[in-house]
């Protein structure tokens, strides 16, 4: 059976029965990289990745479909490792995989490599949007300052931290090199885990408690629940880029499963002491729920200020790359237009941030379209495809089917869900 139709551009070798090798010989085969990116800094790209902003967020999502929401956090963080597993398989079996429109390419031509990149970038670019609002929403309630005009325009104190911040992370974006940036990756996810602790102090000594109770499951808020807890496991098109990179491929099983086990403990964690502390009153973010004149809170929320800057960057890679890839090829690898490239990139992520403020509804947004597109249907279809395991119905064929049909439910609902909260907020705004 060959792999792609004749109309795909890559030169992908056909796969059949008689030529499928087992996984870890062809892993084996693929000779380590001596340039490559070592397994720990492999692991402080990939947990920054994923422990990104959404752990402020989990606090919110357990609010709003209940203690028993719980559940729905665990699977999909077992749904999600494994569609990580089926890419990895997919990158072994077939060494011209370096993105993800590759492997959209590879399983459905230029149709697939087109929905693979619009999922990928859509996703990114609004989680990049995420990260400014956060960082508006946060240095608004720290240092609340008068509106104030410039060239006549009208400036308002969330506006003015945005445009201040995206200055600053500017220059991170000029990097594109993962061995550099992961010692960016290794500040945030020390960041995700100072935010944490500091959150578990204000509530043991920081005189707010545990003491909300909670429901035990609100139906009508379970696609919001949904969508939020599906945008924590957001990073699966930085997969390619990540195990490409790597020195040694082999590792990049154990790199999967610490990438996704120490982020779900810590949105567990995250999520049961913000719902204890608030209750139903939590906001979008919980660190604007906490006390402003309590130490523990000022560390959290100046980590917090930290932690999307470190992220940044990465999240940026995939998308400068694609820009970059537009300019004529003797402007390709010209520094300054990079540069040029990488900075209107940032503009115009700074122009949308000021017409979306509003944190919450846009990750369950994103959670429930994007994340659930390009990390759980595209690497199901795309693995099924792929590896010929659609022609067969075995106990993973028929798991992965069922994985496909759930999650296009849930996206469904969860969309809906958002949109509409979006359009309310705005009309209210």
């Amino acid at each position: 059976m060959a792999a792609t139709s004749d109309h795909t551009t890559l030169n992908f070798p056909l796969l059949s029965e008689k030529n499928l090798v087992d996984e870890e010989e062809l892993i084996a085969s693929d000779a380590p990289n001596k340039n490559g990116v070592s397994f720990i800094r492999t692991c402080f790209n990939g947990l920054n990745a994923i422990s990104g902003v959404g752990i402020l967020s989990v606090p919110y999502a357990l609010a709003s479909g209940g203690w028993l929401s719980l559940v729905l956090l665990f699977s999909i963080a077992g749904v999600t490792f494994y569609t990580g597993v089926l890419m990895k398989r997919c990158m072994v079996k077939h060494s011209n995989i370096r993105t993800f429109s590759d492997m959209g390419e590879l399983a459905f031509g230029k149709r697939g490599k087109l929905i693979a990149s619009i999922s990928m970038y859509s996703e990114f670019y609004l989680l990049l949007i995420g990260f400014l609002i956060l960082e508006g929403d946060n240095l608004s309630n720290l240092f609340p300052i008068e509106e104030f005009q410039v060239a006549g325009i009208s400036i308002r104190a969330k506006q003015f931290f945005v445009i201040l911040v995206a200055l600053i992370i500017l220059p991170t974006v000029w990097l594109d090199n993962l061995s550099f940036l992961s010692y960016v990756s290794a500040s945030g996810v020390l960041a995700s885990a100072i935010i944490i602790l500091s959150i578990i102090w204000t509530a043991a000594f920081g005189g707010v408690g545990v003491h909300q109770k909670g429901d035990l499951i609100n139906w009508n808020g379970i696609p919001t629940a949904v969508g939020l807890y599906t945008f924590c496991y957001s990073a699966h098109p930085i997969f390619p880029v990540l195990y490409t990179s790597m020195k040694n491929k082999r590792q990049f099983s154990y790199v999967l499963i610490v990438c996704f086990m120490l982020p779900t403990v810590g949105f567990v964690t995250m999520a049961i002491i913000g719902y204890l502390m608030f209750g139903s009153k939590v906001e979008s973010q919980v660190t604007l729920n906490l006390p402003l004149n309590k130490i523990s809170s000022k560390i959290a929320i100046y980590t917090t200020l930290v932690n999307p800057m470190c992220k940044f960057a990465l999240i940026a890679i995939p998308i400068t790359n694609a820009l970059k890839n537009l300019l004529p090829r003797t402007y390709k690898n010209n520094r300054i237009a990079n540069i040029f490239m990488s900075t209107f990139l940032v503009i115009s992520i700074v122009i949308v941030t000021l017409a979306l403020p509003f944190f919450g509804s846009l990750m369950s947004l994103v959670g429930a379209f994007l994340t659930i597109t390009a990390s759980i249907l595209l690497p199901c279809t795309c693995y099924l495809k792929i590896s010929g395991s659609y022609r067969k119905i075995g106990f993973e064929t028929i798991a992965i089917v069922t994985i496909i049909l759930v999650a296009i439910v849930m996206g469904i609902s969860g969309t809906y869900t958002s949109i509409v909260e979006l359009v309310q907020k705005s009309s209210n705004n």
